[in-house]
């Protein structure tokens, strides 16, 4: 994460907790930055320096004036004022991690064979709030390659319970006499 991205993102943040609309602004920034994600030329537009600093910025207040809390909207003003746009998704990732800190929530990579469904979700997230005695969010992946059961990453750990960690680790025990 950039100093840039971890500064603005945590000012944004208590901001927002001073409102008490962290959750809210949480929920458009994850939003914002994944939509801009997808649509990578409207970033291109706002950042081209080429067009004058008050066209960029009425850009962004035509487009996303109602949609999202006025907080939101004059951060990415800022940005774009600043020739920072391209910065954004730093700024997200730090807002979301103060959010997680200071709401006791840890985020968990799961990654299986097939996508879970809802009772597999919600099974899997009760367990590991047991676990961590936090509020857990999972992000999932689906990589055919781990063929049956589940990789987790959490708080900086790694459980691996993949049919392909266990065929790896009899190869190598089979290997080793």
């Amino acid at each position: 994460m950039t100093e840039f991205g971890r500064e603005y993102g945590e000012g944004l943040y208590a901001l927002c907790a001073e409102e008490h609309i962290e959750r809210d602004a949480l929920r458009e920034v994850q939003v914002l930055k994944e939509s801009f994600r997808e649509n990578g030329d409207f970033i291109r537009l706002l950042g081209n320096l080429t067009l004058p600093k008050e066209q960029r910025v009425a850009i962004v207040d035509d487009t996303l004036k109602g949609s999202v809390h006025e907080y939101v909207l004059n951060f990415l003003k800022i940005l774009v004022e600043r020739g920072a746009i391209h910065e954004f998704a730093e700024c997200a990732d730090a807002y979301r991690a103060c959010y997680n800190r200071e709401h006791g929530v840890v985020e968990a990579e799961v990654t299986t064979a097939q996508p879970l469904n809802e009772q597999q979700r919600e099974q899997l997230i009760q367990k590991l709030q047991s676990m961590s005695g936090k509020e857990v969010v999972i992000r999932e992946k689906v990589d055919a390659s781990v063929l049956g059961g589940v990789l987790l990453q959490m708080d900086g750990k790694r459980y691996d319970n993949t049919v392909a960690h266990r065929l790896q680790a009899i190869r190598q025990a089979m290997a080793g006499q």
